[in-house]
């Protein structure tokens, strides 16, 4: 008979719970930037410059914009990957 299995993970991130909208919405832009700049040659950008890209791109949202005219894409997904580049570059200028 098998015994049940043990797992040690409470208290740890559940990252399960991340939206996959968001999940697909950060690699759609991802892959666009790639195309365009070279796979992460984000991280070698200040993160002054994508605060300045993630305000653009949310006062066009909120001027009824949907999506970005060069890339086609949802402003809110640049807003998003923009956030999280300023978040992975926190800290290491």
């Amino acid at each position: 008979m098998t015994q049940p299995g043990k797992k040690h993970d409470t208290g740890k991130m559940m990252l399960n719970l991340l939206p996959p909208e968001a999940i697909r919405a950060l690699g759609a832009v991802l892959t666009y930037g790639a195309g365009k700049y070279g796979p992460n040659n984000w991280r070698g950008v200040q993160a002054e410059r994508y605060e300045a890209a993630l305000l653009r791109h949310w006062l066009a949202w909120r001027e009824g914009e949907d999506s970005d005219a060069e890339s086609g894409l949802p402003h809110l997904w640049h807003v998003l990957c923009n956030a999280a580049f300023m978040v992975a570059l926190e800290g290491k200028e």
